[in-house]
Protein backbone atom coordinates (compact mmCIF):
# COMPACT_ATOMS: atom_id res chain seq x y z
CA UNK A 1 0.00 0.00 0.00
CA UNK A 2 1.58 3.34 -0.92
CA UNK A 3 1.00 6.30 0.86
CA UNK A 4 0.07 9.69 0.50
CA UNK A 5 2.69 12.43 1.24
CA UNK A 6 1.05 13.69 4.26
CA UNK A 7 0.47 10.16 5.84
CA UNK A 8 4.52 9.64 5.20
CA UNK A 9 4.91 13.13 6.81
CA UNK A 10 2.91 12.19 10.58
CA UNK A 11 4.38 8.70 9.99
CA UNK A 12 7.77 10.26 10.15
CA UNK A 13 6.86 12.76 12.82
CA UNK A 14 5.46 9.28 15.14
CA UNK A 15 8.97 8.14 14.76
CA UNK A 16 10.83 11.45 15.17
CA UNK A 17 12.45 12.10 11.97
CA UNK A 18 12.39 15.87 11.65
CA UNK A 19 9.56 16.67 9.58
CA UNK A 20 7.62 20.48 8.96
CA UNK A 21 4.72 21.30 10.09
CA UNK A 22 1.15 20.33 7.60
CA UNK A 23 -2.17 20.33 7.61
CA UNK A 24 -4.15 19.02 4.31
CA UNK A 25 -7.21 20.66 2.80
CA UNK A 26 -9.85 19.61 0.43
CA UNK A 27 -11.17 22.92 -0.86
CA UNK A 28 -9.53 26.46 -1.13
CA UNK A 29 -11.05 27.83 1.96
CA UNK A 30 -9.56 24.69 4.00
CA UNK A 31 -6.24 25.68 2.53
CA UNK A 32 -6.49 29.40 3.25
CA UNK A 33 -7.46 28.54 6.61
CA UNK A 34 -4.46 25.82 6.92
CA UNK A 35 -2.13 28.73 5.99
CA UNK A 36 -3.57 30.89 8.76
CA UNK A 37 -3.21 28.45 11.21
CA UNK A 38 0.56 27.01 10.29
CA UNK A 39 1.40 31.15 10.77
CA UNK A 40 4.61 30.66 8.73
CA UNK A 41 5.60 33.70 5.99
CA UNK A 42 5.82 31.17 3.26
CA UNK A 43 3.73 27.61 3.07
CA UNK A 44 3.81 25.47 0.20
CA UNK A 45 0.99 23.97 -1.00
CA UNK A 46 1.41 20.28 -2.60
CA UNK A 47 -0.51 17.89 -4.30
CA UNK A 48 -1.34 14.83 -2.78
CA UNK A 49 -1.55 12.56 -5.30
CA UNK A 50 0.20 8.74 -5.69
CA UNK A 51 2.73 9.53 -8.69
CA UNK A 52 6.06 11.43 -9.46
CA UNK A 53 6.01 14.89 -11.28
CA UNK A 54 4.06 16.92 -9.17
CA UNK A 55 6.15 20.15 -9.29
CA UNK A 56 6.56 19.43 -13.36
CA UNK A 57 3.00 19.09 -13.26
CA UNK A 58 2.03 22.41 -11.55
CA UNK A 59 0.98 20.64 -8.60
CA UNK A 60 3.63 22.11 -6.10
CA UNK A 61 3.08 26.18 -5.73
CA UNK A 62 4.21 28.91 -2.75
CA UNK A 63 2.61 30.88 -1.58
CA UNK A 64 3.54 34.25 1.06
CA UNK A 65 -0.05 34.79 2.38
CA UNK A 66 -3.43 32.99 3.59
CA UNK A 67 -5.25 34.23 0.52
CA UNK A 68 -2.28 33.33 -1.81
CA UNK A 69 -2.85 29.80 -0.80
CA UNK A 70 -6.17 29.70 -1.50
CA UNK A 71 -5.48 31.08 -4.67
CA UNK A 72 -2.97 28.22 -5.28
CA UNK A 73 -5.11 25.63 -4.18
CA UNK A 74 -7.72 26.27 -6.43
CA UNK A 75 -5.82 25.86 -9.21
CA UNK A 76 -4.02 22.65 -8.10
CA UNK A 77 -7.19 20.92 -6.78
CA UNK A 78 -8.78 19.24 -9.41
CA UNK A 79 -5.52 18.99 -11.67
CA UNK A 80 -4.98 16.08 -13.42
CA UNK A 81 -1.21 14.23 -12.79
CA UNK A 82 -0.66 11.58 -14.94
CA UNK A 83 -4.07 10.43 -14.72
CA UNK A 84 -4.55 11.16 -10.93
CA UNK A 85 -6.84 13.61 -10.45
CA UNK A 86 -6.05 16.10 -7.05
CA UNK A 87 -8.41 16.03 -4.49
CA UNK A 88 -6.39 17.32 -1.60
CA UNK A 89 -3.59 19.62 -0.88
CA UNK A 90 -1.20 19.66 2.20
CA UNK A 91 -0.15 22.96 3.42
CA UNK A 92 3.48 22.89 4.85
CA UNK A 93 5.67 25.48 6.13
CA UNK A 94 8.27 27.00 4.15
CA UNK A 95 11.74 25.84 4.15
CA UNK A 96 15.28 27.92 3.79
CA UNK A 97 16.63 25.49 2.06
CA UNK A 98 20.49 25.70 1.49
CA UNK A 99 20.92 21.84 0.04
CA UNK A 100 18.96 19.65 -1.19
CA UNK A 101 20.00 15.03 -0.71
CA UNK A 102 18.11 11.84 -1.40
CA UNK A 103 17.61 8.40 0.71
CA UNK A 104 15.73 5.50 0.66
CA UNK A 105 15.52 2.61 1.86
CA UNK A 106 13.47 -0.91 -0.04
CA UNK A 107 13.37 -4.18 -0.14
CA UNK A 108 15.93 -5.76 -2.37
CA UNK A 109 14.23 -9.48 -2.97
CA UNK A 110 16.64 -10.82 -5.58
CA UNK A 111 19.62 -10.25 -2.79
CA UNK A 112 17.24 -10.80 -0.03
CA UNK A 113 18.35 -7.98 1.77
CA UNK A 114 17.49 -4.37 2.38
CA UNK A 115 19.39 -1.79 0.11
CA UNK A 116 20.16 1.63 1.16
CA UNK A 117 20.52 4.66 -1.56
CA UNK A 118 22.02 7.56 -0.34
CA UNK A 119 23.25 11.04 -2.85
CA UNK A 120 23.80 14.52 -1.81
CA UNK A 121 22.01 15.60 -5.31
CA UNK A 122 18.44 15.34 -4.07
CA UNK A 123 15.42 16.93 -5.90
CA UNK A 124 16.02 15.83 -9.26
CA UNK A 125 14.69 12.36 -10.97
CA UNK A 126 16.95 9.74 -8.81
CA UNK A 127 16.43 7.00 -11.82
CA UNK A 128 18.01 9.45 -14.16
CA UNK A 129 20.65 10.20 -11.97
CA UNK A 130 21.60 6.09 -11.08
CA UNK A 131 21.96 6.35 -15.27
CA UNK A 132 23.94 9.24 -16.46
CA UNK A 133 25.81 9.66 -12.91
CA UNK A 134 25.82 6.22 -11.47
CA UNK A 135 28.74 7.28 -9.39
CA UNK A 136 26.73 10.11 -7.08
CA UNK A 137 24.43 7.52 -5.88
CA UNK A 138 25.61 5.39 -3.14
CA UNK A 139 24.46 2.05 -2.70
CA UNK A 140 24.73 0.19 0.23
CA UNK A 141 23.24 -2.98 1.43
CA UNK A 142 21.19 -3.69 4.67
CA UNK A 143 21.31 -6.60 6.48
CA UNK A 144 17.69 -7.50 7.39
CA UNK A 145 18.66 -8.72 11.17
CA UNK A 146 20.49 -5.59 12.00
CA UNK A 147 18.73 -2.48 10.04
CA UNK A 148 20.18 0.73 10.17
CA UNK A 149 22.03 1.08 13.36
CA UNK A 150 24.90 3.73 14.07
CA UNK A 151 27.45 1.65 12.06
CA UNK A 152 25.64 0.80 8.39
CA UNK A 153 24.35 4.75 8.97
CA UNK A 154 27.88 5.85 9.37
CA UNK A 155 28.75 3.69 6.54
CA UNK A 156 26.01 5.26 4.04
CA UNK A 157 26.77 8.90 4.88
CA UNK A 158 30.57 8.22 3.68
CA UNK A 159 29.69 6.25 0.99
CA UNK A 160 27.41 9.28 -0.20
CA UNK A 161 30.32 11.78 0.57
CA UNK A 162 29.27 13.47 3.78
CA UNK A 163 31.82 14.92 6.40
CA UNK A 164 31.64 16.92 9.57
CA UNK A 165 28.90 17.76 11.14
CA UNK A 166 26.34 16.91 8.80
CA UNK A 167 27.83 13.43 8.34
CA UNK A 168 26.66 13.11 12.22
CA UNK A 169 23.20 14.23 11.91
CA UNK A 170 22.51 12.80 8.37
CA UNK A 171 23.41 9.41 10.01
CA UNK A 172 21.35 9.88 13.23
CA UNK A 173 18.11 10.90 10.59
CA UNK A 174 18.81 8.01 8.51
CA UNK A 175 19.05 5.60 11.75
CA UNK A 176 15.17 7.38 12.29
CA UNK A 177 14.38 6.80 8.88
CA UNK A 178 15.34 2.75 9.44
CA UNK A 179 13.28 2.66 12.41
CA UNK A 180 10.65 3.76 10.42
CA UNK A 181 11.04 0.80 7.49
CA UNK A 182 11.15 -1.69 10.23
CA UNK A 183 8.28 -0.36 12.90
CA UNK A 184 5.90 0.06 10.15
CA UNK A 185 6.72 -2.88 8.35
CA UNK A 186 7.36 -1.27 5.15
CA UNK A 187 8.86 -2.38 1.71
CA UNK A 188 10.34 1.68 1.06
CA UNK A 189 10.80 4.69 2.72
CA UNK A 190 12.26 7.16 0.01
CA UNK A 191 13.07 11.14 1.26
CA UNK A 192 13.55 13.44 -1.81
CA UNK A 193 14.63 15.85 -0.73
CA UNK A 194 16.27 15.42 2.84
CA UNK A 195 17.52 18.83 3.25
CA UNK A 196 19.88 20.90 4.86
CA UNK A 197 18.04 24.54 5.84
CA UNK A 198 20.26 27.72 6.01
CA UNK A 199 20.54 26.92 10.12
CA UNK A 200 22.23 23.45 9.55
CA UNK A 201 19.13 21.36 10.46
CA UNK A 202 18.09 18.30 8.77
CA UNK A 203 15.22 17.74 7.84
CA UNK A 204 12.63 15.18 5.65
CA UNK A 205 10.95 17.79 3.29
CA UNK A 206 9.00 15.18 1.44
CA UNK A 207 8.03 11.67 1.76
CA UNK A 208 7.07 8.47 0.07
CA UNK A 209 6.52 5.15 2.09
CA UNK A 210 5.15 2.06 0.66
CA UNK A 211 3.84 -0.39 3.05
CA UNK A 212 3.33 -4.09 3.39
CA UNK A 213 -0.11 -5.13 3.38
CA UNK A 214 0.78 -8.89 3.97
CA UNK A 215 2.08 -7.05 7.86
CA UNK A 216 -1.71 -5.92 8.17
CA UNK A 217 -2.54 -8.46 10.80
CA UNK A 218 0.31 -6.95 12.96
CA UNK A 219 -0.52 -3.47 11.70
CA UNK A 220 -3.92 -2.66 12.64
CA UNK A 221 -3.76 1.45 12.66
CA UNK A 222 -2.86 0.59 9.03
CA UNK A 223 -5.75 0.17 7.67
CA UNK A 224 -7.35 3.82 8.51
CA UNK A 225 -4.21 4.46 6.24
CA UNK A 226 -6.00 3.25 3.29
CA UNK A 227 -7.63 5.05 0.36
CA UNK A 228 -11.05 3.68 0.32
CA UNK A 229 -12.11 6.42 -3.03
CA UNK A 230 -9.81 5.25 -5.22
CA UNK A 231 -9.89 1.61 -4.60
CA UNK A 232 -11.70 -0.63 -6.99
CA UNK A 233 -15.45 -1.28 -6.02
CA UNK A 234 -15.18 -5.01 -6.93
CA UNK A 235 -11.39 -5.65 -5.29
CA UNK A 236 -12.48 -4.45 -1.94
CA UNK A 237 -15.75 -6.62 -2.16
CA UNK A 238 -13.40 -9.10 -2.93
CA UNK A 239 -10.54 -8.77 -0.17
CA UNK A 240 -14.16 -8.05 2.29
CA UNK A 241 -14.83 -11.94 1.35
CA UNK A 242 -10.96 -13.12 2.09
CA UNK A 243 -10.47 -13.37 -1.84
CA UNK A 244 -7.25 -13.17 -3.69
CA UNK A 245 -9.15 -11.12 -6.50
CA UNK A 246 -7.32 -8.40 -8.80
CA UNK A 247 -9.55 -6.46 -11.51
CA UNK A 248 -8.52 -6.29 -14.96
CA UNK A 249 -9.75 -4.61 -18.39
CA UNK A 250 -11.04 -7.81 -20.12
CA UNK A 251 -14.27 -9.74 -20.60
CA UNK A 252 -13.37 -13.34 -19.33
CA UNK A 253 -13.76 -14.22 -15.81
CA UNK A 254 -11.22 -16.33 -14.38
CA UNK A 255 -10.86 -18.59 -11.21
CA UNK A 256 -7.55 -21.20 -10.65
CA UNK A 257 -6.40 -22.72 -7.73
CA UNK A 258 -2.43 -21.32 -7.29
CA UNK A 259 -1.33 -18.13 -8.14
CA UNK A 260 0.92 -20.06 -10.69
CA UNK A 261 -1.83 -21.33 -12.52
CA UNK A 262 -4.01 -18.48 -12.57
CA UNK A 263 -1.28 -16.24 -14.28
CA UNK A 264 -0.30 -18.95 -16.77
CA UNK A 265 -4.39 -18.87 -17.07
CA UNK A 266 -4.23 -15.15 -17.72
CA UNK A 267 -1.49 -15.72 -20.79
CA UNK A 268 -3.40 -18.48 -22.45
CA UNK A 269 -7.20 -16.73 -22.48
CA UNK A 270 -5.29 -13.53 -23.91
CA UNK A 271 -3.70 -15.68 -26.39
CA UNK A 272 -6.84 -17.36 -27.19
CA UNK A 273 -8.92 -14.06 -27.39
CA UNK A 274 -6.32 -12.73 -30.60
CA UNK A 275 -8.57 -15.09 -32.33
CA UNK A 276 -11.71 -13.37 -31.90
CA UNK A 277 -13.61 -9.90 -32.79
CA UNK A 278 -12.78 -7.59 -30.03
CA UNK A 279 -9.77 -9.61 -29.02
CA UNK A 280 -10.99 -11.01 -25.45
CA UNK A 281 -8.82 -10.62 -22.27
CA UNK A 282 -9.08 -11.99 -18.99
CA UNK A 283 -11.33 -9.81 -16.39
CA UNK A 284 -9.61 -10.56 -13.48
CA UNK A 285 -7.02 -12.64 -11.35
CA UNK A 286 -8.78 -14.62 -8.97
CA UNK A 287 -6.67 -17.30 -7.43
CA UNK A 288 -9.34 -19.34 -4.96
CA UNK A 289 -6.00 -21.02 -3.05
CA UNK A 290 -5.80 -24.60 -1.77
CA UNK A 291 -9.25 -25.05 -1.01
CA UNK A 292 -12.49 -24.90 -2.90
CA UNK A 293 -15.27 -25.03 -0.13
CA UNK A 294 -19.23 -24.01 -1.85
CA UNK A 295 -18.61 -20.41 0.05
CA UNK A 296 -15.66 -19.50 -1.49
CA UNK A 297 -16.27 -20.41 -4.89
CA UNK A 298 -19.80 -18.86 -4.46
CA UNK A 299 -17.91 -15.44 -3.09
CA UNK A 300 -15.75 -15.98 -6.49
CA UNK A 301 -18.47 -16.31 -8.78
CA UNK A 302 -20.09 -13.67 -6.99
CA UNK A 303 -17.54 -11.03 -7.63
CA UNK A 304 -16.53 -12.29 -11.13
CA UNK A 305 -20.31 -11.78 -11.97
CA UNK A 306 -20.85 -8.42 -10.52
CA UNK A 307 -18.25 -6.82 -13.19
CA UNK A 308 -20.33 -5.91 -16.26
CA UNK A 309 -17.75 -6.17 -18.41
CA UNK A 310 -17.33 -10.01 -18.25
CA UNK A 311 -19.10 -11.95 -21.07
CA UNK A 312 -17.89 -15.47 -20.00
CA UNK A 313 -16.49 -17.18 -16.77
CA UNK A 314 -13.38 -19.77 -17.20
CA UNK A 315 -12.99 -22.33 -14.22
CA UNK A 316 -9.03 -23.73 -14.39
CA UNK A 317 -8.78 -25.93 -11.88
CA UNK A 318 -5.83 -28.86 -11.46
CA UNK A 319 -6.87 -31.37 -8.18
CA UNK A 320 -3.87 -32.30 -6.66
CA UNK A 321 -4.50 -31.70 -2.43
CA UNK A 322 -8.01 -30.55 -3.09
CA UNK A 323 -9.48 -33.14 -5.21
CA UNK A 324 -11.31 -32.23 -8.46
CA UNK A 325 -14.79 -33.46 -6.95
CA UNK A 326 -14.93 -31.55 -4.39
CA UNK A 327 -14.10 -27.83 -6.76
CA UNK A 328 -16.96 -29.65 -8.98
CA UNK A 329 -19.48 -29.79 -5.84
CA UNK A 330 -17.98 -26.70 -4.44
CA UNK A 331 -19.32 -25.24 -8.19
CA UNK A 332 -22.98 -27.38 -7.92
CA UNK A 333 -23.75 -25.95 -4.30
CA UNK A 334 -22.24 -22.31 -5.58
CA UNK A 335 -24.83 -22.09 -7.91
CA UNK A 336 -27.71 -23.34 -5.51
CA UNK A 337 -25.49 -20.77 -2.89
CA UNK A 338 -26.13 -18.23 -5.38
CA UNK A 339 -29.35 -18.79 -6.01
CA UNK A 340 -30.66 -19.02 -2.30
CA UNK A 341 -29.20 -15.37 -2.11
CA UNK A 342 -31.51 -14.18 -4.18
CA UNK A 343 -29.29 -11.20 -4.97
CA UNK A 344 -26.77 -13.03 -8.09
CA UNK A 345 -27.40 -15.37 -10.28
CA UNK A 346 -25.06 -17.27 -12.76
CA UNK A 347 -26.57 -15.64 -16.19
CA UNK A 348 -23.25 -16.06 -18.34
CA UNK A 349 -21.64 -18.86 -19.58
CA UNK A 350 -19.28 -20.97 -17.50
CA UNK A 351 -16.41 -22.92 -18.92
CA UNK A 352 -14.85 -25.60 -16.84
CA UNK A 353 -11.67 -27.28 -16.89
CA UNK A 354 -11.00 -29.84 -14.25
CA UNK A 355 -7.60 -32.12 -14.48
CA UNK A 356 -5.62 -33.97 -11.74
CA UNK A 357 -6.71 -36.13 -8.86
CA UNK A 358 -10.43 -37.29 -9.25
CA UNK A 359 -10.82 -35.62 -12.11
CA UNK A 360 -12.98 -38.12 -14.14
CA UNK A 361 -15.68 -38.35 -10.85
CA UNK A 362 -15.39 -34.65 -11.26
CA UNK A 363 -16.59 -34.34 -14.39
CA UNK A 364 -19.50 -36.93 -13.96
CA UNK A 365 -20.66 -34.64 -10.49
CA UNK A 366 -20.99 -31.35 -13.13
CA UNK A 367 -22.41 -33.73 -15.48
CA UNK A 368 -25.12 -34.73 -13.79
CA UNK A 369 -25.81 -31.68 -12.40
CA UNK A 370 -26.64 -30.09 -15.27
CA UNK A 371 -25.82 -26.62 -14.66
CA UNK A 372 -26.84 -24.27 -16.61
CA UNK A 373 -24.51 -22.35 -19.10
CA UNK A 374 -21.88 -24.73 -18.27
CA UNK A 375 -19.74 -26.67 -20.40
CA UNK A 376 -16.52 -28.84 -19.47
CA UNK A 377 -13.99 -28.58 -21.75
CA UNK A 378 -10.52 -31.41 -21.17
CA UNK A 379 -7.63 -29.29 -22.38
CA UNK A 380 -6.75 -25.88 -21.02
CA UNK A 381 -5.75 -24.59 -24.29
CA UNK A 382 -9.45 -25.56 -25.33
CA UNK A 383 -11.44 -24.21 -22.35
CA UNK A 384 -9.48 -21.01 -23.19
CA UNK A 385 -10.49 -20.78 -26.42
CA UNK A 386 -14.16 -21.65 -25.83
CA UNK A 387 -14.51 -19.12 -23.09
CA UNK A 388 -13.06 -16.41 -25.39
CA UNK A 389 -14.96 -17.33 -28.03
CA UNK A 390 -18.14 -16.93 -25.92
CA UNK A 391 -17.04 -13.34 -24.38
CA UNK A 392 -16.78 -12.48 -28.03
CA UNK A 393 -20.07 -13.52 -29.24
Amino acid sequence: MDLYEYQARDIFEKHGVPVLRGLTAVTADEAAAAATELGSPVVVVKAQVKTGGRGKAGGVKIAKSAEEAKAKAGEILGLDIKGHVVEKVMITEGADIAEEYYFSLLLDRANRSYLAMCSREGGVEIEQLAVERPEALARVPVDPGVGIDQAKADEIVAEAGFEGADATEIARVLQLLGQVYEAEDATLVEVNPLVKTGDGRIIALDGKVSLDENAGFRQPDHEALADKSAEDPLEAAAKAKGLNYVKLDGSVGVIGNGAGLVMSTLDVVAYAGEEFAGSPRPANFLDIGGGASAEVMANGLEIIISDEQVKSVFVNVFGGITACDAVANGIVQAFELLGGRGEQQIDIPLVVRLDGNNADLARQILTEAGLPGLEQVDTMDGAARRAAELAAG
